[in-house]
Order: structure tokens, then sequence, then C-alpha cells
């Protein structure tokens, strides 16, 4: 059985809603932000970065970049909010799930 601690979150490039998000080198766009130059190219990071999901582009964010540039970390997610776009947590054995927001899973019922 895998270690639920290790998992990443992957972005698509599809809204809650179903309809496909736009521009569509935003993945890259986003990735770049962690990126660097080497021999004049741009090379990803390994803590946000472009991957695939049955078939597809997605935008992968590693656990490490919230410990290790937590401002990134939270600045990405601010985007897939305002953007409502699907994020998943996908675990180290492929098993997905949606990613709730921690701020999304506290009760706000007011009528109690």
């Amino acid at each position: 059985m895998s270690d639920p601690m290790h998992f990443r979150y992957l972005i698509e490039s599809v809204t809650k809603s179903g309809a496909r998000f736009r521009p569509s080198d935003w993945i890259d766009r986003l990735a770049s932000w962690d990126a660097t130059f080497d021999l004049h190219r741009l090379v990803f990071s390994d803590r946000l970065h472009p991957a695939s999901l049955d078939g597809q582009k997605v935008l992968a964010i590693e656990p490490e970049l919230q410990t290790q540039n937590p401002a990134m970390f939270d600045s990405v997610l601010q985007f897939v909010e305002r953007n409502n776009l699907k994020i998943h947590i996908q675990y180290d054995d492929g098993r997905l799930e949606d990613y709730v927001p921690p701020s999304a899973s506290v009760d706000t019922q007011a009528d109690i």
C-alpha cells in the first residue's frame, strides 16, 4: 500500500463546468514561474511542471513547492480557484481524488 503522504496535485485545462480553459499555453506559462534557463532553453523544475493525465496535458505541482516556496504555491492555487479549474490529488499508486481546498472543507453552516 502506498504512503498517503506521497502525492502530487494535477490541474486540468478544464473548468469545473466542463469548459476548455484558454489560452492553451497556460500550463507552460505557470510552469515557467519556477523554471530556469540552461543553454538558452527553458527547463521546468521538478516542483512545478507540465505532465500528462489520460493523454491530456496538465500542470503538476509537487508537494515540495508548498514547503520550499509557499508564496508561489499559494499563487498557483489562487489562479486555479479564480479560474474554477479542476484539480486532483494523484497518489504514487496512480489513484486520483478530487482536491478540496482546506477552506472549502470547513463546515460553514450558519443555521445550527
